[in-house]
Parts: structure tokens; C-alpha cells; sequence
């Protein structure tokens, strides 16, 4: 079932705990799932062809992060109205009918790609739009929504250091199943920036819990982490931040967008996991465990 954005007070949804127990926040920037009227009418595609883009349901999978203690932030848009885990103006001049300003980054490779802030193609490559776009329609975008969730994010964030002293985001996401045999992947992919957002004794220790939850688990393959993961994630500074890719196999049907029976058991999985957070940082502090991070 499509939202309408009427649906919904906010292009943004911010739940906090009654009391926050550690320095962890929760973000799901691609699980708006409320379409407009207006965009469905721009585009070339089906509803459900451009939900392919979405993250579905990830929010849902960390629902219990307020009741926990952790705040969980979470776009209502889709992904393909306005991609916040980008920079806020990387966009594709061939998209546009007038000229961009010179301030916009045309030459990212996510605009290669098609995939920027205002994304040209959905997921699987299809053009998304009828006809070309004015860049004011981008620019309104970006300020009601990009602005708005990392505004929000920053918020969270400098409150999380200032009552304890750090701030550790886990970055939520979802990923397709490859088309093909040959095209496997793992069911889990942790994205660390190749160790620049997040210390490496963090990531084994989430890499640890995945398999030993059974689940087949890589590291920064194929994705090492965007916007978010670069931005803000800085260890000297005391902010880590670490981008989590569940497999929308393990608990979705990906051509129905409906949950498989599943659905309940990864969710537990990821409360399990923010528990273990919760509990791993009281105990051993903003650095995670002691590993011997020489034998990894």
C-alpha cells in the first residue's frame, strides 16, 4: 500500500526513548514509503517499479529502538523524491530543462550513475521521469526534506555528546537480491568507510553478533558506506558511525512489498543487536570491545 504524504504531520519522524540509555542513534533514510500524487503523475515508471528504490520496511525492523532507550530517526519521503544520503546538491545537469548553479556537484559518481540527490533512474537502472525537471523543483526538495532529516540528525547527534560524551549512528539500510546465480552476496554488509567512520574493534564486534546469529556477514563490499557514513562519522571527534545493509530476502518479498513470516524474526535479531550495543558500550565505553585488533 502507497502513502500520500497528506497522511503524515512531518516529512521526518523522530521517536525518542522515554530516557536515552547510551550515546546510540538510529537512522532509516530510505524507508519513506509516502508517494505524492504529483510525483507518481512525473513519472514514467509504475508505483511499484519505483519502490524498488525504497528501503522497505527497514524503520520497522528497528521500531523497538525508542522502547530500548535509543532514538530512531526515519525519512517519510521515498528515496526517489530525495535521496538524503547524499550530498545535498549532487545532481545530473541533463535532468534539467534550465542551467544549474555552480555550486551544484555534477560530476560525483553517484550522478554518473544516475543516483544523486534527486536520483535519475531507480534502482534498477530505469529512468524515472517523463520529462525534464526545473531546477527549482530540486531546490524545493532539498529544503523540505534534505535539510530537515540532517538538521534532525545533527540535533540527535550533538545531543548524544553532550549527555554522554559520544555519539555512535548505526545507519540502516536495506539490499536487493542479485538477479543470477553467480550474483550472490552476502546477507549482511557492514560499512565502515574501510575503517575511516568507525573503529575496527565496533565493526568486529557487530560482525560478530551477525554470525553468530547465523547470518553471512562482509565487510564494506559492496558497500563501504555513503553520505551519512563520510560525514559524519569521525572517531578522533567522538562520533562513529557504522552503515548496515540487511538482505530485503531475509524478510520481504521483494516483487509483492509485503513482509514474509520472517519479518518478526529479523526484527528481533536487530533489537537483540541494539541491546548488545547498549549493553557492549556501558560496559567497555565509546572504543567497543578490546579486541586484539592485530589479529583481525
Amino acid at each position: 500500500m502507497l502513502l500520500e504524504w497528506g497522511m503524515s504531520p512531518s516529512l521526518i519522524n523522530v521517536r525518542r526513548p522515554v530516557r536515552q540509555l547510551a550515546g546510540i542513534v538510529i537512522t532509516s533514510p530510505h524507508s519513506g514509503r509516502g508517494y505524492s500524487p504529483e510525483f507518481l503523475a512525473s513519472s514514467r515508471l509504475t508505483a511499484e517499479t519505483i519502490r524498488g528504490s525504497e528501503d522497505s520496511f527497514v524503520d520497522e525492523l528497528f521500531a523497538m529502538a525508542p522502547a530500548l532507550g535509543l532514538p530512531l530517526l526515519s525519512a517519510e519521503f521515498p528515496r526517489a523524491w530525495c535521496d538524503v544520503n547524499r550530498e545535498p546538491w549532487e545532481l545530473d545537469p541533463a535532468m534539467f530543462a534550465d542551467p544549474l548553479p555552480d555550486y551544484v556537484n555534477t560530476t560525483s559518481p553517484r550522478v554518473a550513475v544516475g543516483l544523486g540527490t534527486i536520483a535519475r533512474v531507480v534502482g534498477t537502472g530505469e529512468p524515472i521521469y517523463a520529462r525534464k525537471l526545473l531546477f527549482e523543483e530540486a531546490r524545493s526538495r532539498i529544503e523540505t526534506c534534505w535539510h530537515p532529516f540532517h538538521e534532525a540528525l545533527t540535533g540527535l547527534i550533538d545531543e548524544s555528546r553532550k549527555t554522554f560524551g559520544y555519539c555512535f549512528v548505526l545507519d540502516c539500510h536495506s539490499m536487493p537480491t542479485p538477479i543470477g546465480r553467480l550474483s550472490r552476496r552476502p546477507e549482511i554488509v557492514l560499512g565502515d568507510g574501510h575503517g575511516a567512520s568507525c573503529g575496527a574493534a565496533w565493526t568486529r564486534h557487530v560482525e560478530m553478533f551477525f554470525e553468530n546469529q547465523g547470518f553471512s556477514v562482509s565487510r564494506n563490499d559492496p558497500y563501504a558506506g555513503g553520505f551519512i557514513t563520510r560525514h559524519y562519522g569521525c572517531p578522533d571527534n567522538g562520533v562513529q558511525v557504522m552503515q548496515v545493509e540487511i538482505a530485503r530476502n531475509l524478510y520481504m518479498n521483494e516483487r509483492q512489498f509485503t513482509r514474509k513470516p520472517s519479518f518478526e524474526m529479523v526484527s528481533r535479531r536487530m533489537g537483540e543487536l541494539m541491546k548488545q550495543m547498549i549493553a557492549t558500550i556501558q560496559h567497555w565505553g565509546e572504543l567497543g570491545p578490546r579486541f586484539n585488533e592485530a589479529a583481525e
